[in-house]
């Protein structure tokens, strides 16, 4: 009776943590999911935090070639549930011991008494784990709720990002970044969910890991997935010849774009390459204006090296999780022209890392307007990925010199530029025909396609008078970013005459990978929508809410008309 009453608390608590709020309808949130992909072929653990997540019933993953199954979610509970939860544990332990008993008073159970103890086994394993997972106050209640999966990847699943969601009753969750890696992968244990830290007494939250887990060895090539805790350092060793070129690439901020209650708002991590002697040998925080890091080396002799990972200010928690790819890997650092005309070949040179014999993959001739993903493939790997827009307007290439002390270079109108701020303090300048009272765009891109440009344009009229100057032009379409570096101006004529545009860099910077798409044309009014939230539940007979936001291109001040439909 003991056995089956404490099963009996088991399965009502289990079922009171996962139950629903259908009065409260909490809009599920995933705030974290670890390892945030695998690799092709592979059947992995998942783990994953956030609030509102039970139960989950399912899992939606974009693209084809994922798919998962739910494991066990553990909703929040207090020091009640835990207390009966140890409660019960001590019981089916109690229950579990030998005892001794006179032979003739012993009798035999059915089926021997196997299954009743393989059942208690299981139930103690069930209650340790959700006990180990217990934490009175995390340091953050939107990640307390957690779900385990099980994924398994396709062998023949394109490699790249995807999203993942989770299903539950009251809705589907936000999206998440989750990769699919050609490489083979370790993953360290997940962490527990780390608790509050008291101001003062940051120390007495810290986690205290063991050595051993410190320092992973890996072989390259290689993905490694972790986590950060406060003031954790990550390290891995491997071994590299002299002379191969490596790529140590890191995602953290491209998979958990905004954390709430962070500062800054997200996990900044920083990458420290070690030789033997444990000399720091390069070091990254960043990759040109990404806060992921790259650390691109030439290694100079043989031996063991270690990459170490950590944030920039010491913070962690559960959702300061990160990829890194290491090896002698294709690796784009740089792309021209940056895009091309929708409908035509596009031939696209590119500049990298182990490039040798690759094939640059551009969008196929046919494809329309829009933004488009270019790699290059060598040896049967595939590189980073780069945007690549296509447009219907006519493309030149800029030609040098166009700088003020030169003839200008003519345009007519609309056009497309394909150039580059090819040296430190170089200033491209363009000159249009242009009729009074005319609205002309004047539009940068470059930031938005990965160029390290951080433009800024002049437009000057007939008389050399300054009409028009923008460095930053705030894009509401442009996602988690933080520095809206493309300038954009719409002009409206003055005079008939000769105008031209000057543009540069901000900081007077330049390279063959300061490459810009220059549009100067008549304004095509038109708008873009973002939806918030992505996703919507709505209860039978009530309603809900969601914002639509407005971009509005080229001075379009017209209505915008919503219909819902199906």
């Amino acid at each position: 009776m003991k056995t089956a009453h404490a099963i009996a608390l088991l399965g009502l608590s289990g079922f009171l943590a996962c139950l629903p709020d259908l009065s409260a309808q909490t809009r599920p949130y995933t705030g974290f999911v670890y390892p945030a992909g695998g690799r092709q072929g592979t059947t992995f653990a998942v783990k994953a935090g956030g609030q509102g997540l039970g139960p989950v019933t399912g899992i939606e993953v974009t693209g084809g070639g994922v798919t998962a199954r739910v494991v066990e979610c553990y909703k929040r509970i207090g020091p009640q549930e835990i207390s009966l939860l140890r409660d019960q544990l001590k019981i089916l332990k109690d229950e579990a011991k030998p005892q001794a008993e006179p032979a003739a008073l012993k009798q035999p159970s059915p089926g021997g008494g196997k299954e009743p103890a393989k059942a208690n086994e299981a139930m103690i394993r069930r209650i340790e784990k959700r006990i180990e997972e217990y934490c009175n106050r995390p340091a953050s209640n939107a990640l307390a709720d957690l779900v385990f999966l099980e994924v398994t990847i396709a062998k023949d699943a394109a490699p790249g990002r995807r999203e993942l969601r989770l299903v539950t009753p009251s809705g589907i969750s936000n999206p998440l970044a989750f990769h699919v890696g050609q490489f083979p992968e370790t993953t360290r244990k997940p962490m527990l969910t780390a608790p509050y830290q008291v101001l003062g007494k940051e120390e007495l939250s810290l986690r205290q890991r063991p050595e051993e887990e410190v320092e992973v060895k890996v072989a390259a090539p290689c993905t490694m997935n972790g986590q950060i805790a406060s003031g954790e350092v990550n390290r891995y060793r491997f071994a590299a010849r002299k002379g191969q070129r490596l790529v140590v690439s890191a995602l953290a901020r491209e998979l958990i774009p905004f954390l709430a209650d962070a500062v800054p708002g997200w996990f900044q991590p920083v990458l420290a390459l070690y030789d033997a002697s444990d000399r720091e040998i390069a070091y990254q925080d960043d990759f040109r204006f990404k806060p992921d890091p790259v650390i691109l080396f030439e290694v100079p002799t043989d031996g063991e090296y270690v990459v170490a990972i950590s944030d920039a200010i010491h913070r962690g928690r559960e959702d300061f999780i990160y990829r890194i790819t290491l090896g002698e890997i294709p690796y784009l650092t740089g792309i021209f022209p940056l895009g091309g005309k929708a409908g035509t070949p596009s031939p696209v040179a590119s500049k990298g890392w182990n490039l040798q014999g690759a094939e640059v993959l551009a969008p196929p001739p046919g494809a329309g307007p829009g933004l488009f993903s270019i790699r290059a493939k060598a040896g049967g790997r595939l590189s980073n990925p780069l945007p690549f827009e296509r447009d219907t307007l006519p493309e030149i290439s800029e030609t040098e010199p166009s700088d003020p002390n030169k003839p200008a270079q003519t345009v007519t109108l609309p056009v497309i530029v394909n150039g580059r701020i090819g040296v430190p303090g170089d200033l491209d300048v363009f000159e249009f025909s242009g009729k009074k009272d005319q609205a002309v765009a004047v539009q940068v891109s470059a930031r938005r396609l990965d160029s390290p440009l951080d433009s800024v344009i002049r437009v000057t009229g007939p008389d050399g008078a300054l009409i028009a100057l923008n460095d930053d032009y705030e894009d509401l379409a442009g996602g988690a970013n933080t520095h809206h570096a493309d300038s954009y101006a719409l002009v409206t004529l003055p005079k008939d005459g000769a105008y031209r545009v000057h543009l540069g860099d901000t900081v007077r910077a330049g390279g063959d990978e300061y490459a810009y798409r220059l549009r100067i044309g008549p304004a095509r009014p038109d708008f873009e929508l973002r939806v918030v939230p992505s996703s919507l539940t709505i209860r039978a007979k009530s309603s809900a809410s969601l914002a639509v936001h407005v971009a509005r291109r080229d001075g379009y001040r017209g209505p915008v008309k919503l219909e819902l439909t199906g």
